[in-house]
């Protein structure tokens, strides 16, 4: 067992923790008002512990806790403890543990996604793996790709993005489930959503899909179609990014292009 199946391992065994707790949980706020649990500050804590004692020579960039960043570092880590906070603490499914991981030159090259209550049937989780060089994992096997079709006909989005969006030209289906990464992972789960729409948020709500997506030929870009960076803004100053992000097949998110651009 190397250090990426004890992180593996462990991001079950919060969820599992997660799955309890959901169904007695209080919900807190923070400064900026956005909502805040128990179990986002333990799942954050026992996770970011581990990164670090597992790989010191990384940065840990977490949701809830500041730690030290070293700009030359040759891994981060970035975690969100929980996706979807809002609807975890109304007893919802939309939400999951998500963490991305960079490269010394801040490429995304893997990400965990763990999402216990998001299956793809009755009793059946969902955890989609990428570790660096590795193949794409869903549930321990190797991903199929599920899409039927590559051009855009169906998108996820926050339920908040037509206030920064006119959604008036899109004539499909929009899906809204309450957690930025299940929406950018929907076109490797979902087979007729080929497409997400990201507004203003942060990096540990982007990182954990980002690489699974390009491992699969899929794309993660800004409207305009500038590449996403994970900058120093995002990064240390922990700032949102500024703009829509696009991701999904090439052929859904040229579409969103012009259609949101």
């Amino acid at each position: 067992m190397d250090a990426y199946d004890h992180i593996a391992r462990l991001l079950t065994e919060m969820g599992d923790y997660a799955c309890i707790a959901q169904a007695d949980i209080s919900r807190d706020y923070k400064d900026d008002g956005s909502v805040l649990t128990k179990t986002d500050t333990t799942i954050n804590e026992r996770v970011g512990n581990a990164l670090a004692e597992l790989f010191p020579e990384a940065n840990v960039v977490t949701e809830e806790a500041i730690r030290p960043f070293n700009p030359l570092a040759p891994l981060t880590f970035i975690l969100d403890p929980i996706d979807g906070t809002d609807v975890y603490s109304q007893g919802l499914p939309g939400w999951c543990i998500s963490l991305g991981i960079l490269d010394r030159n801040r490429r995304c090259i893997g990400g965990m996604v763990y999402a216990p209550r998001w299956g793809l049937s009755r009793g059946e989780d969902m955890f989609l793996r990428l570790d660096p060089g590795k193949e794409l994992l869903l549930n321990g096997k190797v991903l199929k790709p599920r899409l039927k079709h590559t051009a855009l006909e169906q998108i996820a989005m926050a339920s908040h993005a037509p206030r920064y969006i006119s959604i008036k030209r899109f004539d499909g289906k929009i899906r809204c489930y309450g957690s930025n990464i299940l929406h950018m992972i929907s076109p490797l789960i979902h087979p007729h959503i080929q497409g997400a729409v990201s507004v203003p948020c942060f990096a540990w709500d982007i990182a954990g899909a980002h690489a699974l997506l390009e491992s699969q030929g899929m794309t993660v870009q800004y409207a305009d179609g500038s590449p996403f960076l994970y900058t120093d803004a995002l990064l240390f100053e922990r700032k949102a990014f500024e703009g829509i992000v696009l991701s999904g097949t090439a052929e859904a998110v040229s579409t969103m292009a012009t259609l949101f651009g």
